[in-house]
């Protein structure tokens, strides 16, 4: 776990050391990106509930996170860190970059041109259904991941993923029903709750179990997966509950604090 830029780390490692990596960079959304915790009952702030009453509150906690580069130049910013990625991973190494709407279609043109179109495996959906929903168009939902192998050798570890139930169990009989089938490229998964003791109040929490499916497919026990934007520590987590080394970077160091503290809770 490495307080510092990325891009200071990733040079200075040696071609082809990790077996995969995920990034939950920012999304090029030309924000600052806040989320406050609050106790209520307390505290001098006042704002409006349910049926128009009012209630005081105090801010127990306040996060942000920077996401206010113009176009051109987060791209550049995203593309020098992907080449470098490209050149750290094994031959059989794997990248699952995780993005939304706003950048992700020109994020694919620049993989193909760095990975080969060849070597795009997947863009893997992400659904989920929460906040608000806008009157006039549909309601955002989902981000995206884009699947790239380094080469036409990656692993899939197809056995030890984690199934979901069939629609229809009674079509399949007892013994498939019982094990579920397997995900497609479009995960339902919902968000971390507010109420959840998962939550660290990290704008971009991501929650562990996404970051598990796609560690237990990509990787093996004692592979090396690395997070180069790590925020509040998930792919630590995951790996570490997984039997994987990870190494973890972000140049916040308040998501260092955090990603601490969760590690430093989760059993060995």
């Amino acid at each position: 776990m490495i307080l510092a830029e990325n891009m200071s780390i990733l040079r200075q490692l040696p071609d082809a050391c990790i077996d995969l990596v995920y990034i939950d960079p920012p999304f090029g959304t030309g924000q600052v990106r806040r989320l406050q915790a609050i106790r209520t009952g307390v505290g001098t702030k006042t704002r409006s509930g349910f049926g128009g009453r009012t209630y005081t509150f105090d801010v127990i906690s306040a996060h942000e996170y920077r996401d206010d580069m113009d176009l051109d130049e987060y791209l550049e910013f995203l593309g020098e860190r992907l080449v470098e990625i490209h050149r750290v991973l094994r031959p059989t190494g794997s990248l699952y970059l995780h993005l939304d709407f706003h950048t992700v279609h020109y994020a694919r043109l620049m993989l193909d041109e760095i990975f080969g179109a060849d070597h795009f495996l997947n863009e893997i959906i992400w659904a989920y259904d929460y906040g608000g929903r806008p009157q006039d168009r549909w309601p955002r939902k989902h981000d995206n991941m884009l699947w790239y192998a380094k080469s036409d050798r990656w692993v899939f570890n197809v056995d030890g993923i984690d199934r979901i139930p069939y629609m229809a169990p009674g079509l399949v009989g007892p013994e498939k029903a019982a094990r579920g089938k397997l995900p497609t490229d479009v995960w339902w998964m919902t968000i971390v709750p507010t109420n959840s003791r998962e939550r660290t109040g990290y704008p971009t929490q991501k929650p562990v179990g996404l970051v598990e499916r796609i560690i237990r497919a990509s990787s093996n026990p004692g592979d090396l997966v690395a997070d180069f934007f790590c925020g509040s520590g998930t792919v630590g987590v995951a790996a570490k509950r997984l039997n994987r080394r990870f190494l973890l970077v972000d140049n916040n160091s308040e998501a260092i604090r955090i990603t601490n503290e969760r590690l430093e809770n989760e059993p060995c």
